[in-house]
């Protein structure tokens, strides 16, 4: 079995092809890799095989995709296959795939360095647990490294396709810091490593716990995993090929078989070989659809939210196949960017094989199958949301603000995801959002027309907001919204089932029939009383607000700041600047509550510099309960000080 028969030969020296062996040096990342394999995950041993047999099966799809325009790179060889092999005397263990393979340049480049960007978030994720630790590496696409959990020395052998024998490459490394490559003669094409194991993991040189990993990780991988029928090793010198092999998986894309011969753990593990993640999806939805257009779906919300979500470079999308035959590995165009975490396949029966990125941009088929497809997720989610609250209050905690872009990205299916949302609000004041907008009109004051919402920067600053004052007062629920993108998704969500938004922070207030005529009279008469006062202050913050009005908004603060109906808000202000955009300058309202002792002072006070000192102090104080920022704190202080000490 493995390590008991030649691998190939030597290049000759006069060939064209470099042969000489060279030792390199690890990048620095995989060197913090390697010493974190080989010193801290060992909890989880098992998953370098899963992590073998998976970039085996993509070598696989890789070269079937491939030979689609190059038959000649099968080389006579059509047959895909994955085989494992041991040798419980040499203690080894062997992986070898019939796939596309690896020049000396490529396997320099893929065995000796990672994405940078990758690793450092893989090494930032690393929580100390050994078995959470474990089950992120094949998220992360550092799966090859995990061969050093259980091995002391790994040698790689490989030949690209399409290249003649003597470009074959062997690789090997202790995981030390450097590995060698030297170009050997290799007769067939394709990739084997094999792994020479630590003396605490000879176990895994065992035919029946290889063909338990086997069923447990891979029993999915659409390729034929083989192993030889009689377990032991071969003997010395013996080839592969020499003992009979058999499949010891189902070696079937399980997109294409009956929803009814499927059960969850067969779901769940091929959700865990698409999506290079240990745990299981929270749920998934598999159809087939018939008629004008003929594509079959496998769709897989996660549990989690991938490292690099808010990574617009990311690949994200569905696995593309045609006819079963694997096109592409991450097609975005099946999905709209809100629902990039969703993971899946996508077979379809009508589009070419030699379909292109460029195509796929420009379909009128694609973009059909796009909206079919975001239906389908979007009932999905919806039907965990009506009868599964628990598992989608996970969902919402991973993936809440993407779902909310597409709000403004998907009018067509503004209403489907106006449901899916979930709030904060002031109905229990807790943090977590997960009130629906349902819930909230079900709660709502008869004679309400509106539904209340208040922006800030943080959840405290919007649930503690002097705007809600009165409605607080009156039993009125109001919307807490803190995330960067709320601001931008209210400005596309106009109306939910007839009842129209209404940011407390703009505009009037608008409680029409929940205040009753003797407030509305108080209101008038106390609007009368104090226009002399907001005349006075108006004066004093010339060029600092627009106006100065009493409020009906506040019962407990002296003040607060409100923006023009159709103004942008603080938040989106900050985004927008952010951006580098010039936004026209834009005053505030001032509203006071003329019924606050602060004021009944102001009003008593003559026109001179301590009213001016009040007034700007009262304009700060409101700047600064609304979460905004002063232009001047150190005015505020001495102005402050000023006021504190007596005069004299």
């Amino acid at each position: 079995m493995a390590g008991a028969y030649p691998f190939g030969q030597r290049g000759n020296a006069s060939m064209t092809i470099e042969t000489a062996r060279e030792t390199r040096g690890f990048q620095t990342e995989v060197k913090q890799l390697l010493k974190l394999m080989i010193h801290s995950l060992y909890s989880d041993r098992e998953i370098f095989l899963r992590e073998l047999v998976s970039n085996a099966s993509d070598a696989c799809d890789k070269l079937r995709f491939r030979a689609l325009a190059e038959p000649a790179l099968l080389e006579g060889g059509a047959e895909l296959t994955i085989d494992l092999s041991f040798d419980p005397v040499a203690k080894t263990i062997s992986v070898a795939d019939s796939g596309i393979g690896m020049d000396r340049p490529e396997a320099i480049e893929h065995l000796g360095t990672i994405a940078k960007s990758g690793t450092a978030e893989f090494l930032a994720r690393l929580s100390g647990d050994q078995a959470k630790d474990a089950q992120l590496i094949g998220q992360f696409g550092v799966g090859f490294y995990s061969s050093f959990i259980v091995a002391d020395r790994v040698e790689v052998f490989t030949r690209r396709a399409g290249t003649p024998p003597e470009a074959g490459v062997r690789w090997e490394s202790d995981g030390s810091g450097e590995f060698s490559v030297e170009n050997v003669v290799l007769p067939e094409r394709g990739t084997r490593v094999v792994l020479h194991l630590k003396e605490d993991a000879t176990e895994f040189a065992d035919a029946w716990r290889l063909r338990s990993l086997v069923k447990r990780y891979s029993d999915h991988i659409g390729f034929p995993v083989r192993m030889a029928e009689q377990p032991g090793a071969a003997k010395a010198g013996e080839p592969p090929a020499a003992a009979r092999m058999e499949v010891v998986n189902s070696a079937q894309a399980l997109w294409t078989r009956p929803r009814t011969e499927l059960k969850d753990e067969e779901y769940i593990g091929f959700y865990q070989h698409i999506a290079h993640d240990s745990t299981a999806p929270i749920a998934w939805t598999h159809n087939r659809v018939e008629g004008k257009r003929e594509y079959t779906t496998l769709l897989y919300v996660p549990a989690r939210a991938p490292f690099d979500l808010w990574t617009r470079e990311a690949a994200r999308g569905l696995k593309l196949y045609v006819k079963r035959v694997f096109i592409l590995d991450d097609a975005d165009q099946f999905l709209p960017m809100y629902l990039r975490f969703i993971k899946g396949v996508v077979d379809s029966s009508d589009l070419p094989l030699n379909v292109s990125r460029e195509l796929l941009q420009a379909d009128a088929e694609i973009e059909a199958m796009r909206a079919g497809i975001a239906r389908r997720v979007l009932d999905l989610l919806g039907r965990l949301a009506k009868e599964e609250g628990e598992k989608y209050a996970g969902v919402w905690k991973e993936f809440g603000q993407v779902l909310k872009e597409g709000i403004a990205e998907d009018p067509t299916n503004r209403e489907r995801i106006a449901t899916l949302l979930r709030f904060a609000t002031t109905h229990d004041d807790r943090e977590t959002q997960q009130h629906s907008l349902e819930a909230y009109t079900l709660r709502m004051r008869p004679g309400q027309k509106h539904i209340y919402y208040v922006i800030a920067d943080t959840f405290n600053a919007a649930r503690q907001s002097p705007h809600l004052e009165q409605l607080r007062a009156k039993g009125i629920e109001v919307l807490l919204l803190s995330d960067r993108v709320d601001e931008w998704m209210m400005s596309y969500l106009g109306e939910y089932q007839g009842k129209a938004f209404k940011d407390v922070s703009r505009g009037e207030l608008e409680l029409g029939e929940l205040t009753s005529a003797e407030e509305k009279a108080a209101e008038a008469a106390g609007n009368e009383a104090s226009l002399a006062l907001c005349g006075r202050l108006r004066e004093a913050l010339s060029g600092r607000v627009e106006g100065v009005r009493a409020t009906n908004r506040l019962a407990e603060s002296a003040a607060c700041l409100v923006r023009g109906a159709d103004e942008y808000g603080a938040q989106m202000r900050k985004l927008l600047e952010a951006t580098g955009q010039k936004l026209p300058g834009s005053r505030p309202t001032l509203e006071i509550n003329a019924a606050h002792p602060l004021l009944a002072r102001l009003s008593a006070l003559p026109d001179g510099a301590e009213f001016g000192d009040f007034a700007q102090l009262l304009f700060e104080e409101a700047t600064l309960a609304e979460g905004g920022q002063l232009a001047e704190p150190a005015e505020f202080v001495k102005r402050l000080n000023r006021l504190l000490l007596p005069a004299g």
